[in-house]
C-alpha cells in the first residue's frame, strides 16, 4: 500500500480500508496485476482528475498527421506532373502524408493503364522523400496511392 508517495507496507484489504477511512480518503487500486496488488490512499475524485489531465497532455503532445491530396487526370502533361511533384516533395518534407490520385471522367476509365503508369512514375520520383504505403488501387473512378514522409521536420 502506498500513501503520500511513500510506501506504507503490506496490509490485508480490511486493514487497508480502515487506514483509508481514518484519513477520510479512498483506497484506490493502482496496479492490480502486481503481487501483492498495489493500492494507494488518495482522494478518488482528485485521482480521476489527475488521470484525465495526464491523458489530455498525452493527446496534445501526440502529433496529428495531415494528409494532402494531389489530383491527376489520366492525360496529365509532363509540366503539370513536375509542378505537382514539387508540391508533393514540399508536403512530405514538412511531415504531411500525400495522397495522389488519378480521377477518371467519362470514357477515360478505359485508360486505367495510363493512370497506373502515372502513379508509379510519381512514386519513383518521390522515392527519396517518402515511402509508398500501397500499390495503386482503383476505387470507383479513382486510382490512388498514399505516401508517408521518411523524415519528419516541423516548421
Amino acid at each position: 500500500m502506498v500513501g503520500d508517495n511513500i510506501q506504507i507496507g503490506v496490509y490485508n484489504i480490511d486493514e487497508a480500508l480502515k487506514i483509508a477511512e481514518e484519513e477520510g480518503l479512498d483506497l484506490v487500486e493502482i496496479s492490480p496485476n502486481a503481487d501483492p496488488p498495489v493500492c494507494k490512499v488518495v482522494d478518488y475524485s482528485k485521482f480521476k482528475y489527475d488521470q484525465k489531465k495526464k491523458q489530455k497532455e498525452i493527446k496534445a503532445k501526440a502529433q496529428k498527421m495531415v494528409v494532402k491530396e494531389i489530383r491527376f487526370g489520366p492525360n496529365t502533361d509532363e509540366h503539370d506532373f513536375n509542378f505537382k511533384l514539387k508540391h508533393a516533395v514540399n508536403f512530405l518534407e514538412t511531415g504531411a502524408k500525400v495522397k495522389a490520385f488519378v480521377h477518371f471522367r467519362g470514357r477515360t476509365i478505359v485508360f486505367k493503364e495510363r493512370g497506373e503508369i502515372l502513379l508509379l512514375k510519381f512514386a519513383q520520383q518521390l522515392e527519396e522523400y517518402g515511402k509508398l504505403e500501397q500499390m495503386p488501387k482503383l476505387e470507383g473512378k479513382r486510382m490512388s496511392v498514399i505516401f508517408t514522409p521518411k523524415v519528419i521536420k516541423k516548421k
